[in-house]
């Protein structure tokens, strides 16, 4: 029978880990709206977290799950189609937008020409790639809150280490939201609060997946929605915020950031 003193360091733990983001969110506080050198260098090092993590941590949780389910063979071909699902799925979002709000669908010479002269369309494309990631994010945090406060409950000292390697993969992932958001809409209280409810989502996840989803959470399901995740996290790196840092910076910077980006992952993997 599990101790309610477990289950209260496992929520507690749980939102440790989501609540990271917030710490992000802050670096929106101390940089200057002009200052688009921190803004290049800040999307070029989120993109270099989210596809690191993708392809060397989340897919790879993926195509266990499903191999563990399925098999070798069936698994890694249901690992390939939930990632690619997930690129599918971000790409149908990104098209059904309406032209007004979607800098990337096509307009006419002159309709563009005006809008390339109006800041207003850099704002809106900035607040929407904010969007995308904090869902991009919610959604990532949603399994991984399940998984911290699964962990959590049968093994505090477990629970500890994951807990505390989702926080540091979090505080990025944080950035990612924030910045964008603070750049297009110049409020802080609204990018942290943004930020702060793609990572509040580790929590709540845990709690509706623990108490109403357990029943029927398996590997195959988690490999599925882990596979998608990485799907979209990619998709939004590529499509949207390594074109961006380029557009912002000057020389090399968005490569910069994104390198740093992977090297920060990768050193957190490792040591935790």
């Amino acid at each position: 029978m599990i101790k309610i003193s477990n289950v209260t360091i496992a929520f507690l733990l749980t939102l440790f880990a989501g609540l990271a983001t917030g710490i992000g969110s802050f670096l929106a506080f101390f940089t200057k709206k002009t200052n688009t050198s921190f803004l290049s260098i800040s999307l070029g090092f989120s993109a270099g977290v989210m596809i690191y993590v993708s392809f060397v941590e989340i897919l790879a949780k993926s195509q266990e799950s499903l191999v563990s389910y399925y098999g070798n063979y069936l698994g890694e071909w249901l690992t390939v189609a939930s990632f690619f699902s997930g690129i599918l799925i971000i790409g149908l979002i990104d098209k059904v937008i309406p032209e007004y709000e979607n800098p990337h669908e096509p307009r006419s010479r002159e309709k563009l020409k005006i809008i390339k002269e109006d800041i207003t369309d850099d704002k809106l494309e900035l607040k929407r790639m904010g969007l995308f990631s904090a869902l991009a994010i919610a959604i990532h945090n949603f399994p991984e809150g399940l998984a911290t406060y699964a962990a959590a409950l049968s093994d505090p000292a477990l629970g500890l280490s994951i807990a505390i390697a989702i926080a540091i993969h979090n505080i990025p992932e944080g950035i990612s939201v924030s910045v964008p958001l603070y750049y297009a809409t110049g409020s802080k209280k609204k990018a942290f609060i943004y930020s702060f409810l793609s990572g509040i989502s580790e929590p709540i996840g845990a709690l509706i997946g623990y108490f109403i989803f357990k029943s029927f959470f398996n590997d195959l399901v988690f490999g599925v929605l882990f596979g998608a995740v990485a799907g979209i996290m990619v998709y939004i790196s590529i499509d949207e915020l390594l074109p961006t840092s380029r557009k912002y910076g000057k020389e090399h910077q968005e490569i910069y950031g994104f390198i740093v980006g992977m090297v920060v992952m990768a050193i957190s993997l490792v040591l935790f």
